[in-house]
């Protein structure tokens, strides 16, 4: 039987993802933040947002 960890686990693996082939949400140059386009704080955000959920991901696989 699949634990409520493990479906947490992949929900949590699967947000990253989503957010990444959304490709129509970022494809953009405007709005642009510190003289870089909207793209690549985008890109950097979500790259931050991923190592947390990826972790806690992690975690929860590791505790079972």
């Amino acid at each position: 039987m699949v634990s409520v960890k493990s479906i947490l686990a992949g929900i949590l693996l699967l947000i990253p993802f989503i957010a990444y082939f959304a490709i129509p949400t970022y494809n953009k140059v405007e709005p642009d933040l510190g003289g870089l386009p909207f793209f690549y704080w985008y890109q950097t955000l979500w790259l931050a947002i991923s190592t947390i959920l990826f972790s806690i991901a992690a975690l929860l696989l590791a505790r079972r």
